[in-house]
């Protein structure tokens, strides 16, 4: 993912990837302000130390598995919600 560039040079990039129809390269702006994606990157780097990186799994069915039991135990014993800590400006619409 890339973030806090400045939007001129993401269409500057964006139009280059954009002559070559091979190019798998999908951009998508993010504005600094965007606590609540922090929040989900959070959960996934929770979900990566406690179940992927020591995790070793004899297949595609067992992850799942793996996956849907960590997501249920979590929900039961560990969720709450993630302290907001942005202090900028409140948003206006």
């Amino acid at each position: 993912m890339v973030r806090y560039f400045g939007i001129h040079f993401l269409i500057k990039v964006f139009r280059s990837f954009q002559q070559d129809k091979s190019h798998r390269i999908r951009i998508i702006y993010t504005p600094k302000h965007c606590s609540w994606l922090n929040q989900v990157e959070v959960w996934f780097s929770i979900l990566s130390r406690r179940v992927l990186k020591r995790g070793s799994f004899a297949s595609k069915e067992m992850l799942r598995q793996r996956l849907f039991d960590f997501i249920d135990y979590f929900n039961e014993v560990l969720a709450k919600p993630f302290k907001w800590t942005y202090k900028g400006r409140p948003l206006c619409a």
